[in-house]
Formats: C-alpha cells, sequence, structure tokens
C-alpha cells in the first residue's frame, strides 16, 4: 500500500468520526441543552456602598433588602428595580426617607410577573447625610423562581 493511499484512508476515516461528534454537539446547542441559560447562577450584587444582604423570586414578585455601608446615614433613598424582558413589574420603586449606616432598609417587594428566570436591574439614588447632593449606584439582581 502506499503512503499516500494509507494517509487518505486515515483521514477519512477519524474524518467521518469527528464530522458525527460535530453533529452531535450541533444538534445539543439547537435544542436548547447546552444554553448557559440554563445554568445561570441565583444573585444579588450592588455596587459603591451598599449591599444586597437577602431576596427571594417569585411568580408574583421580587423581595430584596438592601444594606447601608456607606459609613454614614442616607437620606431619600430610592431603590428602582427595571426587569428585563420577558418579565414586567407593577411596582417599580420604594422610597425610604433615612436608612442609617449598617442598616438594612427592610423588604422591598416589587410586584412582578415572572416565569422561569428573572433578571433585573437595580438603581439606587440617594443622599448622604450632611450632604446635598444625590448620589447614584447600580446592581443587578438574576435567578430562578423559588417556592
Amino acid at each position: 500500500m502506499k503512503k499516500g493511499q494509507a494517509a487518505m484512508e486515515f483521514l477519512m476515516t477519524y474524518g467521518w468520526a469527528i464530522l458525527v461528534v460535530l453533529a452531535a454537539i450541533g444538534a445539543l446547542a439547537y435544542f436548547g441543552v447546552l444554553s448557559p441559560d440554563r445554568f445561570m447562577p441565583s444573585k444579588c450584587l450592588v455596587s459603591g456602598g451598599f449591599s444586597c444582604t437577602e431576596y427571594k423570586i417569585t411568580t408574583t414578585e421580587v423581595k430584596m433588602n438592601i444594606q447601608n455601608n456607606l459609613g454614614v446615614d442616607a437620606t431619600n433613598v430610592v431603590i428602582d428595580l427595571t426587569p428585563q424582558l420577558p418579565s414586567t413589574c407593577s411596582v417599580t420603586s420604594f422610597t425610604y426617607p433615612t436608612v442609617n449606616n449598617g442598616a438594612v432598609t427592610g423588604v422591598a417587594a416589587y410586584t412582578c410577573e415572572v416565569s422561569g428566570k428573572f433578571k433585573g436591574d437595580i438603581n439606587i439614588i440617594y443622599t448622604k447625610s450632611g450632604e446635598s447632593i444625590n448620589h447614584t449606584t447600580t446592581g443587578s439582581i438574576s435567578g430562578g423562581i423559588e417556592n
């Protein structure tokens, strides 16, 4: 047998095997088995001096507690939740006159229609105690429905 023929037979044999494996991976991706949304972790993150201490997502609402870690009291604290499609929320804002340093806001319960997974953006507008300028910080919340 010639060297060229042996090389061609080798490539043809393993070429078909590689083609079958690629077709299987393509089929899994097409039917959503390899979709990264299935593995989306539950998280609630806020930056800039605030933290999300606890949260829960149900089919009818999104609840969260936000803690003030600024080092000073915060006044006129407004926490907005903007859901990403396909979820919708009828209540999207909570206002707290004062959130003391180290204290939590209390449960902010947003009335939302959630199916499957939820993902939303958190926007916090506040004024530091003793100042008159508003500050803004952002965050995000995502996760699956809990019972």
